[in-house]
């Protein structure tokens, strides 16, 4: 009998938290349980973006029954992601370490393009069109507007406007009138405009709405009209009901839920100006979205992983010397092999390394002098799909820090992490592309490295480095920028 192991999927909303559980099967997802709970999180924000300590408690509420659901699923089966709330709240931080104590799964902060990027890849996935089409989920805290054609998008954008915050600023208290619903649309459009024209000259051919407040507005229109697409001028007539009804407590319609009263106004808002903007005239909805695009790049191998794309993408973009590059990934292979009981280097830590040796030049673009800073600023800043923020920082670190002096207080600035480590992994890079400095592997010596603690040895023949003066010059200067990071390096000549 076939073993199909489980991966699971989870989706830290503003609105809500989402887990779905899957296996696949003869290449083919198979779902196999999902739990939803409503934790509000975007409520939960003060003016000053910090998140309180009330929304935070229900979070952690969620995510230790999670943790329950999840038990003996390894970390790697596991994939976590949070979204508008918690990549914009200040304290997030101590958030993650509350959150540590009861969820032992890494929880990755994404942008909110790649947050599009996903929930495309999830609608994509499960629904096949050969021309283009516009996705569009309005989330708790933003909206994601992509076209794409087949499985690839073309356009991602992600904007600061969702269903809770609209319902905050301006359906607070319940009440529901048409001067209300008219602040609230004007708001959303100036926060869709900017966007308007490059999505309206790509063009689709159809539109898919997808997520919670898109669901309950679908059953909302079948339940008065028995349609199955959406239109703005059904969306009128949710609006005028609402605003004959005065208030959301005297909204009666079978398709509404009570949990849904406390954000479906300013969802309804952000639709309609998503209708008026973009002149949209139907939409029809999906089952499919974020979780669902997780749960497929989870049981995809390495030939079809995005992040591998993308950095061969960048890579291309920036006329990276490939050569280079997969000299220095063969260097980081052997050294990880030869440290990796000593210094617990497992394979995510290599393909990090690697992906860095493939980047780490783009700073040439720009100038050649400080080119590793220059280097840092565009992995950093650019748009990396398949990349969480937390990756493309560590990535970003990589770059700015593999050559020259190491600079702590920048350092610690772009790691979020036990630095212990990650001061490891760095030296490691640091080395692999000191000894391909020259680009010519034909001249490389054998050479070994081992390690005792925050004590590194490389081991080089002597009759070889008698010749080569200078590589030594670069290797003992390197003794001095290495111990900025707490690890002595030595140089063994046998």
């Amino acid at each position: 009998m076939r073993d199909y192991p489980s991966i699971a999927a989870v989706d830290l909303g503003s609105n809500s938290f989402h887990l779905v559980v899957a296996r696949e099967v003869d290449g083919r997802l198979q779902l196999l349980h999902k739990e939803k709970q409503r934790v509000y999180l975007a409520a939960g924000l003060d003016d000053d973006f910090n998140l309180s300590d009330d929304a935070i408690a229900r979070a952690l509420d969620t995510l230790s029954q999670f943790a329950t659901t999840l038990h003996d699923f390894p970390k790697e089966s596991v994939q976590v992601v949070a979204t508008y709330t918690l990549r914009n709240c200040k304290n997030l931080n101590y958030f993650l370490a509350k959150a540590k104590q009861v969820f032992p799964y890494p929880i990755n902060v994404i942008s909110g393009q790649e947050e599009a990027r996903l929930i495309y890849q999830g609608v994509a996935n499960h629904e096949h069109d050969s021309h283009n089409r516009l996705v569009i989920d309005i989330g708790g805290g933003s909206t994601e507007l992509v076209i794409g054609q087949h499985l690839t998008h073309k356009l991602l954008s992600s904007r600061n406007v969702g269903c809770v915050t609209m319902q905050k600023a301006y359906f607070a208290d319940g009440k529901l009138s048409a001067k209300r619903f008219k602040k609230a649309e004007i708001k959303a459009e100036q926060q869709i405009e900017s966007v308007t024209a490059s999505y309206l000259r790509l063009g689709w051919n159809s539109v898919i709405g997808t997520s919670g407040t898109i669901k309950a507005i679908a059953a909302m229109v079948h339940e008065l009209t028995q349609a199955d697409e959406i239109t703005l001028p059904i969306l009128e007539q949710i609006k005028q009901l609402f605003i004959d009804a005065g208030h959301i407590d005297n909204v009666s319609l079978k398709a509404l839920p009570e949990e849904r009263k406390t954000s479906i106004a300013g969802g309804l808002a952000v639709l309609i100006a998503l209708f008026r903007q973009l002149g949209l005239e139907r939409m029809r909805l999906s089952e499919y979205a974020l979780r669902e695009g997780l749960l497929f790049e989870m049981h995809q191998t390495d030939e079809f992983d995005i992040r591998t794309r993308t950095i061969n993408t960048f890579s291309d973009h920036y006329n990276i010397d490939k050569q280079h590059a997969e000299n220095i990934c063969e260097t980081i292979k052997l050294f990880s092999t030869q440290l990796k009981a000593q210094w617990q280097l497992c394979s995510y830590d290599v393909e990090m390394l690697c992906w860095a040796a493939k980047l780490h030049e783009v700073g040439l673009a720009i100038n050649s002098s400080g080119m590793h800073k220059h280097g840092a600023y565009i992995v950093r800043h650019s748009q990396l799909p398949g990349f969480t923020q937390a990756q493309q920082l560590r990535l970003s670190a990589l770059v700015r820090f593999y050559r020259k002096k190491i600079k702590m207080p920048e350092l610690t600035e772009l790691i979020d992490e036990e630095l212990t480590h990650f001061n490891r992994i760095l030296a490691v890079f640091r080395l692999s592309v000191l000894v391909n400095q020259k680009r010519q592997q034909d001249q490389l010596p054998e050479l070994s490295i081992t390690a005792v603690d925050n004590a590194l040895i490389l081991h080089i023949a002597a009759e070889w480095i008698e010749s080569h003066s200078l590589f030594q010059a670069d290797l003992e200067q390197e003794q001095h920028y290495l111990k900025t990071i707490g690890i002595q390096f030595n140089l063994s000549f046998g």
